[in-house]
């Protein structure tokens, strides 16, 4: 990676031009800052969470004007192939995304390419928020359709198992949609302390010092959680949490696996005598972001106290640094 000076985008017919406000940094810009992605050719702009304001717009570009506060999607659905059609848009086969395809936010001014347009993928941010809390719609987003997933409901019991950013969502979002009991796990309890003092958990965790799963069960009187959400990338907290469900539960798998150790082992019995889930989360379509930056613009899942870390540009590589130490909940680059 390099930081450096680069002639200023231009737009063209179909696209808008965008100064960046705020782009919000996430664990997949740390992999691929080490290990590079096969949808992206170097070089490449990084950074899909994005929030900033109009200052061009190109021909043929309606309900657009300069000023205008917007939030970009980051994923971009094709809107033709079977998976579009049928409504599952965060799946589509042909998906090409901000920061991978097209140049991304950790830069001072982007395009927004014809491809977002279509799809419906820039959203105006309310007056009364901020560009940083309009950048973690997008990570809400893929919250939201990974709980949707999960059919996380009220009076519903949720564990989620990592207490990063996506945890401190996880929490927060269960708690927007009736959750009636949310636990929270890390095995690290300096990390988990401090996630926990923002969000509120009914009870925490440290899986590196207690069984989790023995510990769950005991917190739900035997019962096990309705739904748990695997926030990390662990094969062992995957196979824990299908231990951790009642029946009929659902295990989502919302973190990735490394690419070098992609399985896990399941009880196929435990998974077939109590009726269980599991389901996978891939991303989010351009409505979980409409909706995501409602439900902060709402207030019905804050987000500005989650962001702990705000750095300029020439700091980039600082943020990256924050974000792979874990000392950091949320990190925002501020062009």
């Amino acid at each position: 990676m390099r930081l450096e000076e680069t002639p200023e985008p231009h737009v063209a017919a179909g696209e808008i031009k965008l100064r960046v406000r705020a782009c919000s940094m996430c664990g997949t810009d740390v992999k691929i800052s080490r290990s590079g992605h096969p949808n992206m050719s170097p070089p490449q702009v990084m950074g899909h969470e994005i929030a900033g304001d109009i200052v061009e717009v190109g021909d043929g570009v309606d309900g657009w004007s300069p000023g205008d506060r917007v939030q970009v999607i980051a994923a971009i659905p094709d809107g033709t192939c079977p998976e579009c059609l049928a409504g599952h848009s965060s799946v589509c086969a042909n998906q090409l995304s901000m920061g991978y395809q097209f140049a991304g936010g950790f830069a001072q001014h982007l395009i927004v390419p014809a491809e977002v347009l279509r799809a419906d993928g820039v959203n105006r941010i309310p007056e009364h928020l901020s560009y940083a809390e309009a950048s973690v719609a997008e990570p809400l987003a893929c919250v939201l359709n990974g709980q949707e997933l999960a059919r996380v409901e009220p009076g519903s019991t949720v564990v989620v198992v990592g207490a990063g950013p996506i945890g401190c969502l996880h929490v927060r979002l269960a708690r927007a949609r009736g959750a009636a009991r949310v636990i929270l796990v890390d095995l690290q309890a300096e990390r988990l302390a401090a996630a926990a003092d923002l969000v509120l958990p009914d009870a925490t965790i440290v899986s590196s010092q207690v069984d989790p799963v023995g510990r769950v069960l005991d917190l739900t009187d035997g019962r096990g959680a309705d739904v748990v959400i695997t926030a990390a990338a662990s094969g062992a907290a995957q196979e824990q949490g299908l231990r951790m469900l009642a029946r009929r539960g659902r295990l989502s798998l919302f973190g990735g696996l490394p690419k070098d150790a992609p399985t896990i082992t399941v009880d196929a019995n435990l998974v077939h005598y109590r009726e269980l889930t599991i389901v996978g989360v891939n991303g989010s379509s351009p409505a979980h972001n409409r909706q995501a930056l409602d439900l902060i613009a709402s207030g019905a899942v804050p987000v500005a106290d989650l962001i702990t870390h705000r750095l300029p540009l020439d700091d980039v590589f600082e943020a990256f640094d924050l974000v792979a130490s874990g000392r950091a909940i949320k990190v925002t680059v501020e062009p």
